[in-house]
């Protein structure tokens, strides 16, 4: 076999979780190839908008000014029940009415400007995996095979992963229960519906979206998920449309339809030898709240730091293994909160009792921030160990610091994705410490608004990703973490 790399990593999937790796390990060193099968992006709408901590990932990397005058939402639900998620500091909605077509647009002129290299029309076929890589056989548009070689390989490839399959990683959850039809639609004249309408015969949604475009979403109750079989025409999203409103919009013209299940499912591993798994092909589940495409993106940023160092040869030897340990039970978490604002927002009247309990605990401002924190993913703590600092695991949040150049925001020490140690405290000893690791970890002075902004903390080590693996102000133990999170020091 010839193991001549083609690059260090071939990720399988095009879409925003593909494209947001790519660009992840590009920043990190790393290189690759995104093997995508569509030949021209669909240009489809989709995902219509991201979460809090996804719109933060984005401002890690100085992405936000690409998208342009983005947006956030303070008032949300959970359930379909309404409550404002400020409740909850740094905490909204997220960002809506972006199309996931403009998202995509966007990672993938990041992902090339860095070097990535992006290759449509290429469909994946099978893996071989060995000791040291894995070869990718993919199909072209005619037909032609050919063969592509990685030390790693991704699937980003979505619910119905054939890498995932082809890995032989199992994906154990529960089928879905609804079918639901989704259309945008210009011209329909049908009134704003953002959090849903209960009738007789199903549910219906409609969100306003621009230029005279809405969406509708649509359950009618006794609808077969076993029906869902890819995108129904739009005359059969009209004449349900009709059957559950009693309004017309078959004279509207449909710009994408397509149909969806509550189908709940992750797989078993993320990380099957020199395989991965990120976003869809992951775990799959009601969309709702904005958290699918935000939970790939996550994926996306928590991988692509521990595998460029991988490949790199810096990271220590456990680095990759991480990932399933911190990305896993964030997926099982987030399964849980859509499958029960399923179970509410779906049922018929047998779900009548939970929506009213809903409503009655969305009335205590404790359960708000809880469910704030949830949906808008801020909230997301890795586990550490249990001698950790209480701020280990949690995101820096986004706080304008004084350094001797000037003000800073949190997000703008993360654009180059190295680790930050954060000095908040004027502690020479500690940059000392990190003095080794100056190729993977930028020392930075800095005075925050207020000493309780951090917990007092004097000084607090950040991982590319934004977490805080570190805080205190004792050099032994930050260089035990500059050991656990970058490997070994540079020699003299």
């Amino acid at each position: 076999m010839d193991t001549t790399l083609d690059a260090d990593v071939i990720v399988v999937g095009g879409g925003p979780t593909g494209l947001m790796l790519a660009g992840e390990l590009r920043l990190g060193g790393a290189g690759v190839i995104v093997a995508e099968a569509l030949e021209q992006p669909t240009g489809q709408s989709r995902a219509l908008g991201f979460t809090t901590r996804a719109l933060e990932s984005f401002d890690q990397r100085g992405l936000v000014p690409r998208f342009g005058g983005l947006e956030t939402s303070p008032m949300g639900h959970f359930g379909g029940i309404p409550f404002d998620y400020t409740v909850l500091e740094d905490a909204d909605f997220g960002a809506r009415g972006i199309p996931q077509s403009q998202t995509e647009a966007v990672l993938q002129e990041w992902a090339r400007e860095l070097g990535a290299d992006i290759r449509r029309g290429l469909e994946f076929l099978a893996l071989e995996q060995d000791a040291d890589g894995v070869t990718v056989t993919v199909a072209t548009p005619s037909g032609e095979q050919r063969r592509l070689r990685g030390a790693f390989l991704v699937g980003a490839d979505g619910a119905r992963s054939t890498v995932r399959r082809a890995a032989g990683i199992d994906f154990p959850g529960a089928g879905g229960s609804q079918l639901m039809h989704l259309a945008d639609v210009a011209g329909s004249g049908v009134r704003p519906r953002p959090f849903g309408e209960r009738l007789p015969g199903g549910l219906v949604q409609v969100f306003p979206m621009a230029e005279g475009v809405a969406r509708i979403i649509l359950s009618e109750y006794g609808a077969s998920p076993d029906a869902h079989g890819g995108a129904p025409g739009f005359a059969e999203v009209a004449a349900a449309w009709q059957r559950v409103t009693g309004e017309d919009i078959s004279a509207g013209e449909a710009l994408w339809v397509s149909s969806f299940t509550d189908a709940t499912r992750q797989a078993a591993h993320y990380r099957q030898g020199r395989v991965l798994l990120a976003g869809d092909a992951a775990h799959i589940h009601l969309p709702v709240g904005g958290q699918g495409m935000s939970t790939g993106v996550q994926d996306a940023v928590n991988l692509g730091w521990k595998l460029a160092a991988t490949v790199r040869g810096t990271a220590p030897g456990d680095l990759l293994d991480t990932y399933h340990g911190e990305r896993h039970p964030v997926g099982a978490r987030l399964l849980a909160n859509t499958r029960a604002q399923g179970m509410a927002i779906f049922g018929g009247e047998e779900s009548q009792a939970l929506r009213d309990l809903y409503a009655e605990l969305l009335t205590l401002d404790e359960v708000q921030r809880h469910l704030a924190g949830a949906v808008s993913h801020i909230d997301i703590r890795y586990d550490l160990g249990e001698d950790a600092h209480p701020l280990a695991g949690r995101r820096l949040p986004p706080r304008t610091l004084t350094t001797g150049g000037g003000p800073v925001r949190t997000p703008e020490l993360l654009h180059p994705a190295l680790g930050v140690l954060l000095d908040l405290d004027g502690t020479p000893a500690l940059r000392t410490a990190a003095a080794g690791w100056k190729d993977r970890v930028t020392s930075v002075t800095a005075t925050p608004e207020s000493p309780e902004t951090f917990g007092k903390a004097a000084a607090l080590l950040v991982r590319p990703d934004g977490y805080i693996a570190w805080a205190g102000d004792d050099p032994d133990t930050l260089t035990a973490a500059l050991h656990r999170w970058f490997g070994s020091p540079d020699r003299p």
